[in-house]
């Protein structure tokens, strides 16, 4: 069965948007539209989404599903794109699915022989990060600072954070609509909740009453 996909991820500095063609022989990219501002994901997701859109001849009452990432990410970034994934599903009567951005970089890995490290920007010196053999993950997802990751033999992600690893540097450095699709765990099902990956607790702080 044919299946047209908006995907969203927020995950990283990258407000992405693009739109898959899934068919038994395998995926097709469409459309993709990307703005690299890690403060403007509220600002560019909903621009970004519909430029896909257009740039793949399709309206919104064309797509079957989206799929978006959940992270790990910063809070604000995960937020805006999982609220904007279920209106959309919401408001289109349509499935949504949640998958790890880790993974949707980690299975553009598979043809890389031995463990992959995939890692992306946790801030405070830190990286999310998760391993994998063969596209599957096989450790994490997790946070640490870089000298408490364990190794492996190759690195892909975030292109700022990836040059703290010994290792041969690899192809993709954020999550791409075509390994977003990929990563889908069950096509066949209802999608579960989404849940957010923060790994930690959000740096925002609600405000304390002050004492009467």
């Amino acid at each position: 069965m044919t299946m047209l996909i908006l995907t969203i991820d927020t995950a990283t500095p990258a407000v992405s948007a693009g739109v898959v063609r899934r068919t038994p022989a395998g995926e097709e990219l469409l459309a993709e539209k990307v703005t690299v501002d890690a403060r403007a994901h509220a600002e560019r997701l909903t621009p970004n989404v519909v430029a896909a859109l257009a740039e793949a001849g399709l309206a919104f009452d064309d797509l079957d599903a989206v799929v978006v990432g959940c992270g790990p990410g910063p809070f604000t970034g995960l937020r805006v794109g999982m609220a904007s994934a279920a209106a959309y599903g919401h408001a289109l009567d349509i499935p949504v699915h949640g998958v790890c951005s880790l993974d949707a970089i980690g299975v553009d890995t598979a043809d890389t022989a031995g463990h992959v490290l995939v890692v992306t920007d946790a801030r405070r010196r830190e990286v999310y990060w998760a391993r994998y053999r063969g596209g599957v993950r096989t450790d994490g997802p997790a946070v640490d600072s870089p000298a408490d990751v364990p190794t492996a033999d190759a690195v892909a992600g975030s292109r700022d954070h990836i040059g703290l690893f010994d290792l041969p540097a690899l192809p993709p450095a954020r999550p791409t609509p075509v390994g977003l699709v990929r990563v889908v765990p069950d096509w066949d099902s209802p999608p579960a909740a989404l849940k957010p990956l923060y790994l930690r607790r959000p740096d925002a702080k609600p405000a304390v009453a002050r004492n009467r």
